[in-house]
């Protein structure tokens, strides 16, 4: 069995703003969304480690812009 552990997150009014309208749109939880994004952001990670590179396509004109990851 996994173990949770409670943390403090400050965020500002505009994050916890966004927060707030990403998981009202896709009716999560804020901590869904949270895990979500940590998750997707350990994938990208790792890709980049790899020597990977992210894009994203435009489903209509196939323009691709590559991800630039600080």
């Amino acid at each position: 069995m996994m173990t949770k552990k409670t943390m403090t997150l400050n965020l500002t009014d505009a994050e916890m703003s966004a927060l707030e309208r990403l998981a009202e749109a896709k009716d999560l939880t804020k901590t869904s969304i949270l895990r979500q994004a940590l998750r997707l952001y350990q994938l990208i990670d790792s890709r980049l480690a790899q020597g990977e590179k992210v894009f994203v396509e435009n489903s209509l004109t196939k323009e691709k812009a590559e991800l630039a990851i600080l």
